[in-house]
């Protein structure tokens, strides 16, 4: 892992896309797999690793997206569908 996501929340919707695989999506943004990010946006996530920024990962599940969003403090990681943020 590349940083501790802290505690680990999810949303309603999210609980109900993934059923039982969020620790495979937890486990992809925590090893720095953005997932389905710009190029932009992935290299913004690199940067926020070294100076402590908020991180994003967007993972296609079937045909709806989930967000990842760990808290600058790395306090939280939330689970979400983009329409619950």
């Amino acid at each position: 892992m590349l940083f501790n996501p802290g505690r680990v929340v999810a949303t309603p919707g999210a609980i109900a896309l993934i059923d039982d695989n969020a620790l495979h999506y937890l486990s992809r943004h925590c090893n720095g797999d953005w997932g389905d990010v710009c190029k932009e946006d992935s290299e913004l996530n690199d940067e926020s690793l070294k100076v402590g920024n908020r991180l994003l990962s967007s993972y296609l599940v079937g045909d709806e997206k989930l967000w990842v969003i760990t808290e600058a403090d790395r306090s939280v990681t939330t689970l979400l569908l983009p329409e619950e943020y």
